[in-house]
């Protein structure tokens, strides 16, 4: 078996790119997306601008780590609610925690789905952000749905309810409400209810109404 590095240039070189990104994080944070740039990145982390142009050449690559650190952060925190078997865990209870984990509730949250909403608009100008954001919902459509499966495999979910169809759907309604809870449209409690209330109208729902 190999043994894991903990240490050397590779392991260095990480360690510094995810503190770029976690100064990302805090600039939007605290000032929002456009407040992110060479400069004001290289303040929060405390490294020369230099350093931050030589591990992200342009602010469009500043964005793509801070994306995928947040992505990070969010599993992490994932877990932390449900605990690390997430495969052990209820479906329903992993379903749940994942989707009104989309909403944010505190500037932590904020920044990471102010992040996640910026590169999603990039998708819509550039191609290869649109195929990494069309294989990245693939993966989490096709998780949802296995947790629906799960459920639908153990009687606790109706047996006239399509998990692949259905994931897309709640899917769909929490990464909505995420962005109207962003922008001040809904309040975050309203829009965690709303999840919450979802998927118990499709847990509830009964086999004799097929």
């Amino acid at each position: 078996m190999t043994e894991r590095r903990t240490r050397g240039p590779g392991v260095r070189h990480e360690a510094r790119r995810q503190e770029i990104a976690d100064a990302v994080l805090a600039v939007v944070a605290e000032q929002g997306l456009p407040a992110v740039s060479l400069t004001e990145v290289a303040a929060r982390a405390g490294v020369s601008a230099g350093r931050v142009q030589h591990y992200f050449p342009t602010k469009h690559e500043l964005v793509e780590a801070a994306f995928e650190r947040g992505n990070e952060l969010s599993g992490a925190r994932i877990r932390s609610l449900v605990g690390e078997d997430l495969e052990g865990a209820a479906p329903r209870t992993v379903l749940t925690v994942v989707l009104t984990e989309l909403i944010a509730g505190d500037a932590e949250t904020r920044a990471r789905l102010r992040v996640r909403q910026a590169f999603t608009a990039l998708a819509l100008t550039d191609e290869a952000i649109a195929r990494r954001m069309r294989a990245d919902y693939e993966h989490f459509h096709g998780q949802v749905a296995e947790l629906l499966r799960r459920d639908r495999e153990a009687g606790l979910l109706p047996g006239r309810v399509e998990p692949g169809g259905a994931g897309v759907d709640l899917v769909a309604l929490a990464e909505g409400l995420a962005y109207y809870v962003l922008i001040g449209v809904t309040p975050p409690g309203r829009a965690r209810d709303r999840i919450v209330s979802a998927i118990a109208a499709l847990y509830s729902e009964r086999p004799g109404h097929e």
